[in-house]
């Protein structure tokens, strides 16, 4: 079917606003949304995209290069550093689990050559990046012991794909077979294996290099030209051109990008360049998995529909069976395991490249890889639907959920004070509640806190603060307080969103990050949002006056005087945010008001009375109260 550009891209985008709002209705993840769009609108239904998504799939995957891009930028690696024994621990036992059983029990059972059930076995150990961080996202889980350990695993098996890529060329000279013509070219496709893989390793050594002395010097200069247009241009030329260079060398791109993203994670551009990248992602990853959905040839599945779903059920089962066996080791709870294990039970987008590259070097025969594909694709298209399964039939009767299920009915009690996140911050605020003699009813999604938590003599009750029917058990239209204090702040604007919606004569106090945060909340109509970098940055700031020799009552008052004025000049940016330059401007004049003001109220200050706070003024002026 003949298409122009824009209907193709109209089809696509159609699709998506379709599919993807009546999943997110249904409760489902925008993952199945997207798959489904893909199914729809893919040749073997109403066949409106070309032969096998192929025409969507170049384009979207874009989408994976950029995700790994992001996902190196956020690596740091001081951090890495730190949980290297939590990553390479729960990572290794399940990528060469997977690799070493799937390997032997494809000789065995299937009788391949070992160089074909090698490079699968190593394809189809890796999970899904995109669906299992996605997912995460939607239903903030990444602070948990969940995604934590899912984000170690697919950390270790991202860095994995380095040493298997660069492995496969070694085996194109074993494969018995192999028609050199069929060998997808590359500038290194006619040397010798051994010195392709060193060609192999040198590329990605000298990304090192490149980003080092040459990506961050061009970075600085254009960031001294102060046009947001060229620093983003400049974002996508660095992923392009690092993509464009594994490439060369029969590399994945993704594997480029991902590598530039972690020589970039200790820059002063981190933060810039992830801002100016994360539209782009988010777009490219939806059309990748319409693209999946696209690529799923149902007439080459009802060929061999025994092998194909009998393979895609030994995988799963195989793999949740491990990555369960890893969470046992490192002693989750059953519903956190759970969720892990069901989670990265798939194969995963870098499956397709493996594979990709193995059937341009011959090394796997074309109908096996496009069987091994299809395989892949169905995977990824039953995550969302075991995590529904999961959610709705399983957690409900195991796990935390099970064992405190008499005290959560207790949760029937009303009280005025409701906390939904009890983290760092929220425990903070419940602390000092409880202390004033303030009954509270505390919500949680994280199961592992919930039960310290218990320990510790707190009543907290594990379960989605975003779900109706909790918040109703919990009270919250005889409220007077909400306080909304989860760590996602995507999460967190939801639970705000279903409170004005359903219980709008609650009163709402917010937690915001920052002031990005703040101006979502505005947007919603929140009158009361606390900003975490705020008061904490106007506390230090307080302390470092007094050590300068400012009193501690003029300190403290010049403190919720800035506090005031930022409070106030904050209301006014969340109007202008979007017009970058009216935003830029009132900025540059809000700075110069507050100090002003301040050094007016400095000024204008009784100094004589400021001493009531200082005990140590005192005791020098009286030495009796020491007495």
């Amino acid at each position: 079917m003949e298409t122009n550009f824009f209907l193709e891209a109209m089809i696509y985008l159609t699709a998506a606003v379709i599919c993807v709002p009546i999943a997110k209705k249904m409760g489902l993840s925008s993952i199945l949304g997207y798959l489904f769009a893909g199914i729809l609108i893919g040749p073997s239904l109403l066949g409106l995209i070309g032969q096998k998504g192929e025409d969507i799939m170049h384009f979207a995957e874009f989408g994976v290069v950029m995700m790994l891009f992001l996902i190196g930028l956020e690596l740091d690696p001081n951090k890495f550093w730190k949980m290297r024994k939590f990553i390479a621990g729960m990572g290794s036992i399940q990528v060469l689990g997977t690799t070493v059983v799937l390997f032997f029990g494809l000789q065995w059972i299937l009788g391949w050559n070992w160089q074909t059930a090698l490079t699968i076995a190593m394809a189809l150990a890796l999970s899904s990046t995109a669906i299992v961080l996605q997912t995460l996202k939607e239903k903030g889980l990444n602070n948990t012991s969940m995604g934590r350990s899912s984000f170690a695993v697919l950390l270790f098996q991202d860095i994995a794909v380095i040493p298997i890529l660069a492995v496969i060329p070694l085996m194109v000279s074993e494969v018995s077979g192999a028609n050199p013509d069929e060998i997808v070219p590359s500038l290194i496709s006619d040397f010798p294996a051994w010195i392709q893989t060193l060609v192999v390793i040198g590329a990605i050594v000298s990304i090192y290099f490149l980003g080092k002395y040459v990506i961050v010097p061009l970075l600085r200069v254009v960031a001294k030209t102060r046009l947001q247009e060229l620093f983003t241009a400049s974002a996508l030329l660095v992923v392009f051109s690092v993509s464009f260079l594994m490439e060369l060398v029969g590399l994945s791109p993704a594997l480029g990008a991902f590598m530039a993203g972690v020589v970039l994670a200790n820059s002063e551009f981190r933060h810039e360049l992830e801002g100016d990248i994360a539209p782009f992602k988010g777009l490219l990853l939806g059309l990748f998995f319409i693209g999946v959905g696209a690529s799923i040839d149902f007439e080459l599945i009802l060929s061999s529909p025994v092998f194909i779903l009998l393979f895609v059920l030994a995988l799963t089962i195989l793999k949740f069976l491990i990555l369960f066996g890893v969470g046992l080791v490192y002693k989750k709870n059953l519903d956190q395991n759970l969720q892990f294990s069901i989670g990265l039970s798939q194969a995963g987008e870098f499956g397709f490249v493996i594979m990709g590259f193995a059937m341009g070097l011959s090394i796997v025969p074309n109908d096996l890889s496009n069987q091994i594909l299809a395989v892949i694709a169905i995977t990824m298209l039953l995550t969302p639907i075991l995590n529904v399964i999961n959610e709705k039939f399983i957690l409900p009767n195991v796990g935390t959920r099970q064992k405190e299920e008499k005290e959560d009915d207790l949760i029937d009690e009303k009280n005025e004070v409701i906390i939904a996140g009890f983290g760092h911050f929220g425990s903070t605020i419940g602390r000092l509640l409880r202390a004033n003699k303030v009954d509270v009813t505390v919500l949680d999604h994280d199961a592992e806190r919930v039960e310290v938590l218990r320990k510790m003599g707190f009543k907290v009750y594990y379960g989605d603060a975003t779900r109706l029917e909790l918040l109703k058990a919990a009270g919250a239209d005889e409220a007077k307080l909400f306080i909304a204090a989860i760590d996602n702040p995507e999460v967190n604007l939801n639970l705000v969103e279903l409170l004005q919606k359903h219980f709008p004569n609650v009163r709402v106090l917010a937690r915001a990050r920052n002031r990005v945060d703040a101006y979502e909340l505005i947007d919603h109509g929140v009158k009361n949002f606390y900003r975490e970098t705020l008061y904490t940055a106007v506390h230090l700031g307080v302390d470092a006056l007094v050590e300068l020799g400012y009193r501690r009552y003029t300190a403290t008052r010049q403190g919720q005087q800035f506090i005031k004025y930022d409070q106030d000049t904050t209301w006014k940016l969340a109007k202008k945010r979007h017009d970058k330059m009216a935003y830029m401007v009132t900025v540059m004049e809000e700075v110069k008001m507050q100090e002003e003001l301040l050094r007016r109220d400095l000024y204008t200050q009784n100094e004589g009375n400021d001493h009531s706070w200082d005990s140590d003024y005192l005791k020098k002026e009286n030495p009796k109260v020491t007495e």
